[in-house]
């Protein structure tokens, strides 16, 4: 196993580093974005990489980014990363990282939820409704809803919490045509997957996805998609509804991060212990393995 913490390319101009990925130019039309070991919690980056995590993340989202590509563009190019790099940081790249197309990110993250879980359930026993969708009465933690509901969010700048919009507020933020389109596309995509997945004893209780605009007005899917950092797995054959299913995702850290009640969820963040990281990574290897039939490539 390797780890990364963060890339150190000279070679292409650095535009940014996010919770996960480091994003370069390439060029005035696409990005090389690399997807490092770091790993997110309550929107704090971890001061411990989770082993190959950003090489699990990425043969993952490739593997949706085929698999679904029949319903919405995406950012791909078919580029290989170690074409635009020096020879001498190929190794930063390989297996890590896509030649990506430069879009106009929509600063909408659509989210579609299957089952009523995270923040959908407190929002849920609170109100009786998640994102201004009302909800049958009675729905314990963890059942599946009726039928996959659109529940947006605001993406937030780095260190902040996004902030669950009702789709009211994004129509008013990119307008109704889009809103409705995202909608639409999200909701046939989480479809798609979950009735795949379910082939492979995975539930995906819910996921984020991200889109933006190439220069044409085309909407695409970008960033990552059904990876373990922007879905909930769980394991079909232990799921029960009431409690907080087991899951393939980064839920093991939140979870630890829970007993930690000095932590305000705010940087800087606590140790992980080396059996905390250790566990995560084999989570994170087990969904690629799970979901996709494939083990991790060289």
């Amino acid at each position: 196993m390797t780890t990364q913490l963060q890339s150190t390319l000279k070679s292409l101009p650095l535009l940014g580093r996010g919770k996960v990925r480091d994003n370069y130019a390439v060029g005035e039309d696409k990005l090389l974005i690399v997807t490092s070991d770091r790993l997110s919690a309550f929107d704090v980056i971890m001061s411990e990489p989770i082993p190959d995590k950003g090489r699990v993340l990425n043969q993952m989202a490739n593997f949706w980014f085929d698999k679904l590509g029949h319903i919405v563009p995406n950012h791909l190019t078919g580029i290989a990363p170690e074409s635009v790099v020096s020879a001498d940081e190929v190794a930063q790249v390989r297996g890590r990282a896509v030649v990506a197309k430069r879009l106009k990110p929509i600063l909408v993250e659509a989210v579609v939820r299957g089952y009523i879980i995270g923040s959908g359930w407190k929002d849920y026993q609170e109100t009786g409704a998640i994102c201004g969708i009302k909800l049958p009465e009675g729905l314990r933690q963890a059942d599946k809803l009726a039928a996959p509901i659109f529940t947006p969010a605001a993406k937030a700048d780095m260190g902040e919490h996004d902030e669950n919009i009702s789709f009211s507020d994004m129509e008013a933020r990119i307008g109704k045509e889009l809103a409705a389109k995202m909608r639409d596309i999200s909701i046939q995509l989480y479809s798609e997957a979950a009735d795949y997945a379910a082939t492979r004893g995975i539930i995906i209780a819910d996921t984020k996805f991200e889109f933006g605009l190439d220069d044409n007005g085309v909407l695409h899917l970008m960033d990552e998609v059904l990876t373990a950092d922007s879905s909930r797995f769980w394991p079909a054959d232990s799921y029960a509804p009431g409690m907080s299913p087991p899951s393939f995702d980064k839920q093991f850290v939140r979870d630890y991060l829970e007993t930690i009640t000095s932590w305000k969820k705010s940087a800087p963040a606590p140790a992980l212990p080396d059996e905390v990281v250790a566990k995560t990574a084999a989570k994170y290897r087990e969904a690629l393995e799970r979901l996709t039939g494939e083990t991790l490539k060289d």
